[in-house]
């Protein structure tokens, strides 16, 4: 857990006091990503790097799991932390297993422990141990020595993390594929992280919070949907931009706009009870399951109203379907590309969970909006 307590930076510069920091409080708890965001200038990374000590601050407090950061040496203290940065600094002349031991190296660590350490984290990110261990970063790929420089930060297995634009530097398509990977790492090792970014759309993907900031104060921290949904003021609306809307497709699962308990045929029931399975729920669609209760088509009321036989005379093939686990934006997607405006959900199994439509979608973010 990271907490500031009215925490203040003033620079003095020839032309008077700059307050880069103005009095914030805000708190990141165990396992959480928060991350800060705002206009150049406006505090962001000072506040960062006021955590480590590599700015003092002027006044404030802050603490790290409950212990003031001002009972510790600054050089421990920064031995406890992970720091990322977009220039990476990997040392040229080491190899990457080298790179990475670096902190348990001079944290006096077993030998044996510290590179059993290495091979573990570079798994973590998609890199064979065996092959990128012993080579040099000039060998790498930018987006290789980036995830070579977020493991390195890990590999004394600090609690906190500190990330000043770490993927700024990185291509859009390997940033996305970083980030990703980022986020599966994030799953199994629970560090509680402040990240520095520019990019709203980082942010609602990473963050459990986001905080932003306008001339050095605090001006919101919140969830990424409650800060999409209910910007606090002007600024942080048209921060956050226009098509908050869309950004919010990312937040919501489909399962929380699906709707379940929906009725389902197979290929052989009569057409007489996919009618009546669309009277009695009000459907003009029903979904046609195979033995294993997996969605394989549809029957629409208006084309089996009159009509005699099994269903598997009269069904259409699903145009896609989409898993109830994935975001609101790759129903959107699905649906646009297939031109439909509603699609069957699955669930873990395959198995037919419910249907989501595009009404249901435009219901769903605009009940939270008007909450």
């Amino acid at each position: 857990m990271i907490k500031l307590e009215k925490l203040t930076k003033i620079f003095d510069t020839p032309g008077g006091t700059i307050t880069a920091v103005d009095h914030v409080d805000m708190e990141v708890g165990e396992g959480e990503i928060c991350v800060l965001l705002g206009p150049s200038g406006c505090g962001k990374t000072t506040n960062l790097k006021m955590i480590n000590r590599l700015v003092v601050p002027t006044s404030g407090k802050i603490f790290i799991d409950g212990k003031d950061t001002d009972d510790y040496d600054p050089v421990e203290l920064r031995r406890n932390i992970g720091y990322v940065i977009q220039q990476i600094g990997l040392f040229p002349n080491k190899t990457i297993e080298e790179n990475i031991c670096i902190v348990p190296d001079m944290l006096g660590w077993d030998r044996k422990k510290s590179r059993a350490r290495a091979a573990e984290l570079l798994e973590l990110v998609a890199l064979d141990p065996a092959l990128f261990l012993t080579r040099f970063p000039k060998e790498l790929s930018g987006g290789q020595q980036q995830r070579v420089g977020v493991i390195r930060a890990l590999a004394a297995d600090p609690p906190v993390m500190l990330m000043d634009e770490p993927f700024g530097a990185i291509d859009p398509i390997n940033r996305e594929v970083i980030q990703d990977e980022f986020l599966k790492m994030q799953q199994t090792l629970r560090k509680t992280i402040m990240f520095v970014s520019h990019d709203i759309d980082e942010a609602v993907k990473m963050a459990d919070k986001v905080a932003i900031f306008r001339d050095g104060k605090l001006e919101q921290c919140s969830s990424p949907d409650d800060l999409l949904a209910h910007p606090a003021n002007s600024f942080i609306a048209d921060f956050v931009g226009g098509d908050r809307t869309l950004k919010r497709l990312r937040l919501v699962k489909v399962s929380e706009a699906m709707s379940k308990g929906a009725p389902s045929v197979t290929a052989e029931s009569p057409v007489a009870d996919a009618v009546k399975a669309m009277e009695d729920h009000g459907h003009a669609n029903v979904v046609m399951v195979d033995e294993r209760k997996r969605p394989r088509g549809f029957v629409h009321m208006n084309d089996v109203r009159d009509k005699k036989g099994p269903v598997s005379d009269h069904y259409e093939a699903l145009e896609a379907t989409v898993d109830a686990r994935e975001d609101l934006r790759t129903a959107v997607s699905l649906m646009f590309s297939n031109d439909v405006t509603w699609l069957a959900c699955t669930d873990a199994d395959g198995k037919y969970a419910g249907y989501i439509t595009q009404r249901g979608i435009t219901h769903l973010l605009g009940e939270t909006y008007n909450q």
